[in-house]
C-alpha cells in the first residue's frame, strides 16, 4: 500500500497504537504529522521516522482543547497544503467499576475518546470536502461494540465514536470521503501495562489466539483504511482482537 504524496495526521502518536500507526503510514510514503500532548516523546517519534528517510513532523496537540486543535491545524497546513488522511487514535481509559467512577472521570473519558475525534475530524473536513477526497479513520475499541467489564463509560464513549463514524460516512460519501473504524481488542500498549496482571491473563485466556495484540497489527488495519485499496469501503467497523469478539 503506497501513500506517496499524501499528508496524514495521527493523534496520540507518541506511543502505543498511535506510534505504530505513524510508523506504518510513514513507511508507506505519507508525510505524517504527529499529534500528542507529550512533546518529548512526540518529537522522538518524528525524529526516528526522519532518520530512516521518512517524512514526519511533531506538532503538540491536546484533543480535549479546541484552541489546541485550532493551533495544530494551522501548524499542519503551514507545512502541508492539504491533509489527505485523518487518524484519530488518542484515547484513554482505566478499569474501574462504574459505581466508583467520579463525574470528573466520566468527562475525561468522554472528552478524550468521543469529543476529541469529533473535534479533530471537523477541523480538517472542509478541505477534504472542497477537494472531494479524503480518508478518516477512527481507532475505537471492541469495548464499544460489545461492552467491557469495568470500562462502562469508556465503552459508551467508544460506541459513540463508532456511531459517529458510521453516520459521518453517510454524510461524506457524496464527497468521496471514506470514514471507517478500527476496533482493537486487548493490545500490548502502555495503557495495558497499567492493567493488573490477573486481568491481562484473563484477556489472554479469553482470546482464541491466546495472546495480546501488537500495536503494529492494529496499524496494519488503519493503513488499509488509509489507502486507495479501501476506496469502495466506508462506514465499516473492523475488529482486530484475535477472535475475542468474533460474531456469526
Amino acid at each position: 500500500m503506497k501513500l506517496e504524496g499524501k499528508a496524514a495526521i495521527v493523534t496520540g502518536a507518541a506511543s502505543g497504537i498511535g506510534l505504530a500507526t505513524a510508523n506504518a503510514l510513514a513507511d508507506a510514503g505519507a508525510h505524517v504529522f504527529i499529534g500528542d500532548i507529550s512533546e518529548a516523546d512526540g518529537e522522538a517519534v518524528a525524529a526516528a521516522i526522519r532518520k530512516r528517510n521518512g517524512k514526519a513532523d511533531f506538532v503538540r496537540l491536546d484533543v480535549t482543547d479546541q484552541s489546541s486543535i485550532d493551533s495544530f491545524k494551522q501548524a499542519v497546513l503551514a507545512k502541508a497544503s492539504k491533509v489527505d488522511i485523518v487518524v484519530n487514535v488518542a484515547g484513554w481509559g482505566r478499569i474501574e467499576p462504574f459505581v466508583e467512577n467520579t463525574p470528573e472521570f466520566w468527562r475525561k473519558v468522554v472528552d478524550l475518546n468521543l469529543m476529541g475525534p469529533i473535534a479533530v475530524t471537523r477541523a480538517f473536513l472542509d478541505g477534504m470536502m472542497e477537494r472531494r477526497e479524503g480518508k478518516i479513520v477512527i481507532v475505537a475499541s471492541d469495548a464499544g461494540r460489545v461492552g467491557s467489564l469495568g470500562e462502562t463509560v469508556y465503552a459508551g464513549a467508544k460506541g459513540g465514536a463508532i456511531a459517529f463514524g458510521k453516520s459521518l460516512a453517510r454524510e461524506m460519501a457524496r464527497f468521496n470521503i471514506t470514514v471507517n473504524s478500527v476496533c482493537p481488542g486487548p493490545t500490548d500498549t502502555p495503557l495495558m501495562d497499567r492493567v493488573p496482571e490477573k486481568i491481562r491473563e484473563a484477556f489472554i485466556r479469553a482470546t482464541p489466539l491466546r495472546r495480546l495484540g501488537q500495536p503494529s497489527e492494529v496499524a496494519d488495519a488503519v493503513l488499509y483504511f488509509s489507502s486507495d485499496q479501501s476506496s469502495y469501503v466506508t462506514g465499516q467497523v473492523l475488529s482486530v482482537s484475535g477472535g475475542l469478539t468474533m460474531s456469526g
